[in-house]
Order: structure tokens, then sequence, then C-alpha cells
């Protein structure tokens, strides 16, 4: 038994050896780094900064949110260091010099506010892929009952993004559309969009998941409630699809493959060019991608996989 048990431990050691990114050395530097862009990156990047600036007090960060837009645009245009995406780099941003580097996972989910007088049951049916396309891109669906199938003639007041970003890019990417295509009143930003849907009973949105959830009590922050996906189609939610209580749980639900690609996506840094020729800013994503990993999972976001880590480490090489 004692052979068996130190065998195990052993396995555990070498897998996690395996799995979590080696730490990397440097000497200390000093500047700036300008960075703009995707609301879904805005809070992990400021806790990656916060963290650096510990070991790197003479480094200065200069950090905004407006969208993924602005943020490769900043980037193409020489405004900022790092544009924060939060969706897949254009052909056409290619061609003029994007440079991207995934640096971590999230995934984007439906909300709606805990006043929502049908909570219980919508909570019970879940969402449909089938019915969130007509939610949102053909707009067949206009109440409550139409949509999940309850009991109600209420109607359905349908929220969206207003700026380019990705969490809209990637939630019409669910139904095979595009953000232009989806229906709903515009509101700029993840905290707008957030905040409307909470003051409306009958509302519903989507968000990304840093911020529906709390990231000190990983718990659904008041006044949202994330809506489950009905994955098996069957009107209801069964409990392997049930994992949305709190940030962890949905966390390894993306980890495992449970929670759908799309809306789970790669979050990216977007530079002009490599950007090898500026140590500073270097030497800060190459931290990102190793000893900036392990405060990943308690942000609130996800890691990504070892394999995938190395190969973004060799484009700074």
């Amino acid at each position: 038994m004692k052979l068996l048990t130190k065998s195990f431990l052993l396995f555990v050691v070498i897998v996690s050896s395996l799995s979590v990114p080696k730490s990397y050395s440097q000497q200390k530097s000093s500047g700036q780094i300008s960075i703009s862009g995707a609301f879904a990156l805005y809070p992990m990047v400021i806790r990656w900064a916060d963290e650096y600036k510990k070991i790197n007090p003479g480094v200065r960060f200069d950090i905004s949110a407006g969208g993924a837009g602005k943020g490769i645009s900043d980037a193409l245009n020489s405004m900022v260091e790092i544009g924060m995406v939060s969706r897949e780099i254009y052909p056409e941003e290619m061609k003029k010099g994007a440079f991207p580097i995934a640096v971590t996972k999230d995934a984007v989910v439906a909300v709606i506010s805990e006043s929502n007088p049908m909570l219980k049951e919508i909570l019970t049916t879940g969402l449909k892929k089938d019915a969130g396309n007509d939610i949102w891109v053909t707009g067949r669906y206009t109440t409550w009952a139409q949509a999940f199938e309850v009991k109600s003639a209420y109607p359905i007041h349908i929220y969206t993004r207003s700026d380019a970003c990705g969490a809209a890019e990637i939630w019409a990417k669910f139904f095979g559309k595009k953000q232009e295509d989806l229906l709903g009143v515009g509101v700029f930003g993840d905290p707008g969009l957030a905040q409307a849907v909470k003051k409306d009973p009958l509302g519903i949105g989507y968000n990304n998941i840093s911020y529906v959830y709390d990231a000190t009590t990983k718990q659904q922050i008041k006044g949202l409630k994330v809506v489950p996906v009905d994955l098996n189609n069957n009107g209801k939610i069964d409990s392997d699809e049930d994992f949305y209580k709190t940030m962890n749980d949905l966390i390894a639900a993306i980890a495992s493959g449970k929670y759908p690609s799309p809306p789970s996506r790669e979050l990216y840094f977007v530079m002009k060019g490599n950007p090898t020729n500026n140590k500073v800013l270097t030497e800060f994503i190459l931290w990102v991608l190793t000893d900036g990993q392990k405060f990943v999972n308690e942000s609130g976001y996800i890691s990504l996989p070892a394999e995938r880590i190395e190969s973004e480490k060799k484009k700074l090489k």
C-alpha cells in the first residue's frame, strides 16, 4: 500500500510539472507599457500589471478598456504597445502587421436579472441554441413564453453591445453570425450591459464571465443570473449541464470542453509587429506566459494548455 501511495504521488508530481509553465527568470527592467482594448481581458491585465510591478517596480503601466476593436486599432496605429483582443484576428489585420500572442481563455454567458418574474422556470429550462438564435438574430421570439416555454405574456427586452467587441463577436459566432447581426438595445461595454440587465427584470443579455462572477467570492454577482445552456436540447438543464453556480465550476466546465466553443475563446495580446526589439515589452509578455499564469484561474480565467503556451513563447524568440 505504501509503495502504491508513493507511486501515485510521484505520478501527480510528474503530471503537474508537465502542465505548469516553467518560471521565467529575468533581470530587473524599467519603462512604460501602454495597453488598451477588450473589456474581457481588462481585469486580468490589471491583476498581471499589479503583480508584475511587485517584482519590477520600475515598469509603469497605462491600461484602459474600450472594446476589442479599439484595442487592435490602437495597436496597429501605434497608439499603444499592446491591444487586448477577445476574438480571432482578421486576415486584413494580420496584413497590417498584427502580431497576436494568446495569453488566456474565458467565455461569454447569457444573463438575466435576478428580479425576473420567471427566474426559477428559466434556470430549470435553460437556453436552447435555436432559441438564442431566434432572440438575438431572427427576432422571431419576442416573449419569454416563446423563448423558454414558460407561462408568461411578458415581452423580452433584448440587450447587446454597442461597441465593437469580442464578447458580441463570439456570442454571434455561437449562432453562426457576426456582431452586426445581433438584435437588441446597444449598450457600451461589459459593465454597462451587465448593469442594464440587472436593472431590467425583463432584460436578457450576455457578458464575459469576469463581469458576472465576483473574483473574490467566486459567486454570481448579486442582481445577475447566468442562464444555463441546454446543451442536449431536451428542454431542461440536466445535472451534467448545471455547472454555473460558482466561477470555479464554470471554469472547470470550460477547461474540460463541457461548455461549448464558441462562446468560450482565447484572449490575445496584439502588437504591431514582433515586439522582440522592445525588451521591456517582451520581458512582460514572457512573464505573463510563465509566472503570470498562476494568477489566471483565481482571477476567473482559464489557463492555456502547456503546449499552447510553449508555442506562443517561441514566437518571441
